[in-house]
């Protein structure tokens, strides 16, 4: 089979919302302390408690909104024990994650601060587990209400005058399990009368996400959607990646076999029908597509490491785990007329993680520079790609050799996104960029590769797994003729100047 990939650079379809490079931060762990909090006391450097190294760490890759509290502990976390004067917040057990003492130093305060510095949109998931809809109400109402009110008084006691402007709330978390264990039937009631009180004060609007399926529970999608799809902007859909069994064992994230491997990528693919799948029933109530799919947690999810706490969820990162984030960030570009937004879980420390640290250490892991090298999709737009291309083959898997998206920004430079699955071959190909000439084009590429297939950083050694220039590349006929390595990621950009 010849492997061929056509790019019509003139049939430009959805824009890729940047938000599809979303975080997630939950207390969980050391994701949010130690992670991102400090405290202003800190022999750590910070700024008012947020550490400066992974401050700029997370600007550098432009991330664009941050889901917090949770996660499951959004759906016991009461906000108002989390704002005020820091020695006099309650203190309370995290009973999700570790059973450890949760002193409320982070919180609305903190988060938005948080987000101003990185200029990124917040995106908050209010209790409906263990909480009211005054107790969300008024949440809404501290953060947003520019006037005279009860909690918009208590925000400017607090230090806050201006509220802040919020876009992006969910009403609850996971309601099928550790959000309270309801039936789609029981949730989408509760839902349709919790985001009555979810208000807009002055010009803040809010987009309003609804609790969505957990992986391929399609009647959950089918239930709420029926019965609220005109009250919401935004439905959630939980897929983690889990070689292994949830229950009985997830696998090593970095002590893997071959066969492992091959699993990770094929779990890492099954998103594509799972978006299709929940895409088609939403197409049912929502043919515009006016309603966006949310994917707020998605990533790898290993047993913990050796030694660590079991409830704090830490594992390592390697190029296996950079190769099921470049899968993911081509699936949601193809699917960008649906995908309004993405949050990896999580952002530091925490499962997939963008960053791990280690008191004043810190490192970036392989799927840090996977979103680093992406980020040139944010709000470009994604073009039609045609490929034939080969399948490799592990005992009785087949699979696609590669993982492909395009997209033009708003300078029409075309960005070619690559992944070679196949951890022990690498691949040939010929792309044609239709529309485009390619002798008069500037080409320019960074790749992201490894030796090992459990290649990864430790703060011993850092830069183990970092980009490097890509130019294994000609022009024939001209095709660009392209050779990736084995376990690779690469982003390919095309420049024509002007025409």
């Amino acid at each position: 089979m010849s492997n061929d990939i056509i790019i019509n650079t003139d049939i430009e379809k959805s824009k890729i919302s940047r938000h599809i490079y979303g975080h997630f931060a939950e207390h969980l762990g050391r994701g949010i302390y130690e992670g991102i909090w400090v405290g202003e006391d800190s022999p750590i450097p910070n700024t008012n408690g947020i550490r400066n190294d992974v401050l700029k760490a997370l600007k550098q890759i432009k991330v664009p909104v941050l889901r917090w509290p949770g996660g499951c502990f959004a759906d016991e976390y009461h906000w108002k024990d989390g704002v005020g004067p820091r020695e006099n917040r309650k203190r309370m057990i995290n009973t999700h994650w570790g059973g450890v003492v949760e002193n409320n130093h982070f919180g609305t305060h903190e988060f938005m601060m948080l987000c101003e510095m990185l200029g990124c949109e917040p995106y908050i998931c209010g209790n409906v587990g263990s909480g009211t809809v005054q107790e969300m109400s008024e949440w809404v109402e501290y953060m947003t209400f520019d006037g005279e009110s009860p909690m918009a008084n208590w925000r400017k006691e607090n230090g806050r005058e201006q509220p802040w402007k919020l876009k992006y709330f969910g009403v609850g978390n996971e309601s099928w399990g550790c959000g309270g264990n309801m039936r789609p039937e029981y949730y989408a009631d509760l839902y349709r009368r919790y985001q009555t009180f979810v208000r807009n004060y002055g010009d803040n609007r809010i987009y309003k996400i609804a609790g969505g399926a957990n992986v391929d529970d399609y009647n959950w999608t089918e239930v709420v959607m029926k019965n609220a799809h005109w009250l919401m902007d935004g439905l959630s859909l939980h897929y983690y990646t889990i070689p292994g069994d949830f229950w009985l064992g997830k696998g090593s994230s970095t002590e893997f076999t071959d066969d492992e491997w091959t699993i990770t990528m094929k779990k890492a693919l099954y998103m594509d029908e799972l978006i299709k799948k929940h895409g088609t029933i939403m197409d049912k109530y929502d043919p515009k597509k006016r309603i966006g799919l949310i994917i707020d947690e998605w990533g790898t999810w290993f047993d913990p490491e050796p030694g660590t706490n079991p409830g704090f969820l830490y594992q390592q990162n390697t190029i296996r785990d950079a190769l099921v984030a470049a899968i993911h960030f081509n699936i949601f570009h193809n699917h960008a007329d649906r995908v309004h937004m993405a949050n990896i879980a999580q952002t530091i420390n925490v499962l997939q993680a963008m960053i791990l640290t280690e008191g004043e250490k810190m490192l970036l892991t392989p799927t840090y520079h996977v979103f680093d090298m992406f980020k040139v999709n944010q709000d470009a737009v994604a073009l039609a790609v045609d490929n034939n291309f080969e399948e490799y083959q592990s005992k009785n898997e087949h699979l696609p050799k590669i993982s492909i998206s395009a997209s033009k920004d708003g300078h029409n430079k075309v960005h070619i996104n690559l992944a070679c699955l196949d951890h022990l071959e690498g691949t040939e190909f010929s792309i044609e960029l239709r529309g485009m000439n390619l002798d008069r084009a500037t080409i320019n590429g960074t790749i992201l590769t490894a030796d090992e297939k459990n290649a990864h950083n430790t703060f011993e050694h850092p830069d183990y797994v970092k980009p490097a220039i890509f130019d294994n590349y000609t022009i024939k006929n001209g095709k660009l003729s392209v050779k990736l390595p084995p376990m690779s990621v690469a982003v390919i950009s095309v420049d024509e100047g002007e025409k």
